[in-house]
């Protein structure tokens, strides 16, 4: 599978929130805190097409990642895959891409997932480990992995 990357305007923000709320909405569902109306002034709220992408598989898009350089980490502030591509590794090989940049700057990764959804189990599964948690939301990092060459 070719996954690439595509930029994002302002001009899509109402796409890229129907692509939040079509990938949330069993979670948030299922926890009781499903609102389309507050997942969008979220989303809005923050919303930087210069760092959002839309992500693209075989000419297809199946969802969006924003990722958030800070001075001293990266936050994967969002990584939405539409539920007909979940599955698929296009998660995992966006996360591969966001972590592989921060680890070449030496920084962790850093990101958050709503409590109860199946995401905590995929940030876990790729190296994450739990280190806060809010009412709603698990906060995981994920530490730099430098290539050391062994010595000879």
């Amino acid at each position: 599978m070719n996954i690439t990357y595509k930029a994002t305007t302002t001009a899509d923000a109402d796409a890229l929130v129907e692509i939040r709320i079509l990938a949330m909405r069993e979670s948030l569902e299922r926890i009781g805190r499903f609102d389309a109306q507050r997942a969008r002034n979220r989303f809005l709220a923050s919303f930087d097409p210069s760092l959002c992408r839309y992500i693209v598989a075989d000419g297809t898009t199946v969802g969006f990642v924003v990722v958030r350089p800070m001075p001293d980490h990266i936050l994967l502030d969002h990584l939405y895959v539409l539920p007909e591509h979940q599955g698929k590794g296009i998660g995992a090989s966006v996360l591969q891409d966001v972590v592989t940049d921060a680890n070449s700057k030496s920084i962790p990764t850093k990101v958050g997932a709503l409590r109860g959804s199946d995401s905590n189990r995929f940030y876990q599964r790729n190296g994450f480990v739990k280190v806060d948690e809010g009412e709603w939301d698990i906060y995981y990092v994920r530490a730099p992995r430098l290539n050391v060459v062994p010595p000879r």
